[in-house]
């Protein structure tokens, strides 16, 4: 009878490791698709108007106000993939969740919130970092749902991050501390005592818990992508020297 069990579950075991294996279904696979060149999309609308508000004023100062509205409508549409990223990519819940609610945040409590920022180099900073990086890396889901990935897809994928990552982190921090004296000023999102709640909340002190949280887990997130470009693309090029 244990026996029998033990059987039964290594069966279904199997089953669920193999369902995993072969990916999404059918409508999922569509579903992924449309939304991920949607996103795709979404990103080269934003490219396209930081490189025509630059031609128009010869000047990067000021461009955020150029990509406002679909900076936050397509960043926080990141949400939506937080669950499903798995299932195209392996990726860790964890750090896909850090990373996007991240960037979510950064785009409406911070930027959208103290508007004293948006015309700070910074903010330049780490929108043209998601902008590369997102175009890259909805581009690569794209194509990897249809079976048809270009090589050049997945370098850019496992290559460029090695430079907008840090690019990226580096304006976010930016942008962050830049807040800080504003937040400070006006008591932004801070709540007093007393109050009927016996409760109170710092923001300026959790935006610097924020920059703080940066250093486990940005090396965590550079050293995956780090390892996922060893495994790949080393595995690319030791089968073309093969050849």
């Amino acid at each position: 009878m244990a026996a029998h069990s033990l059987g039964s579950s290594k069966t279904a075991h199997n089953d669920l490791s193999q369902r995993r294996r072969k990916g999404p279904g059918a409508l999922a696979t569509v579903y992924l698709v449309i939304y991920n060149v949607v996103m795709t999309a979404g990103w080269l609308v934003i490219a396209v108007g930081l490189v025509r508000a630059y031609l128009a004023k010869g000047s990067y100062h000021g461009l955020y106000y150029s990509i406002e509205k679909p900076l936050k409508f397509f960043q926080t549409g990141a949400i939506l993939e937080v669950s499903v990223r798995g299932r195209i990519v392996p990726s860790s819940v964890v750090l896909t969740g850090f990373q996007v609610m991240s960037r979510v945040f950064l785009t409406w409590a911070v930027t959208h919130s103290v508007r004293e920022v948006q015309n700070e180099d910074s903010v330049l900073l780490f929108v043209v970092a998601w902008t590369i990086t997102e175009i890259i890396r909805y581009s690569f889901y794209t194509f990897s749902l249809l079976n048809h990935l270009p090589y050049l897809i997945k370098w850019a994928r496992y290559t460029l991050f090695i430079v907008l990552y840090p690019m990226g982190v580096a304006g976010e921090l930016l942008t962050i501390y830049a807040a800080l004296p504003f937040v400070q000023k006006t008591g932004l999102y801070s709540v007093t005592l007393p109050n009927k709640y016996n409760f109170s909340f710092d923001y300026y002190t959790f935006l610097i818990l924020t920059m703080i949280s940066y250093i486990p887990i940005f090396p965590q997130l550079y050293f995956h992508m780090l390892r996922q470009r060893k495994k790949v693309l080393g595995h690319t090029e030791g089968s073309s020297k093969e050849e």
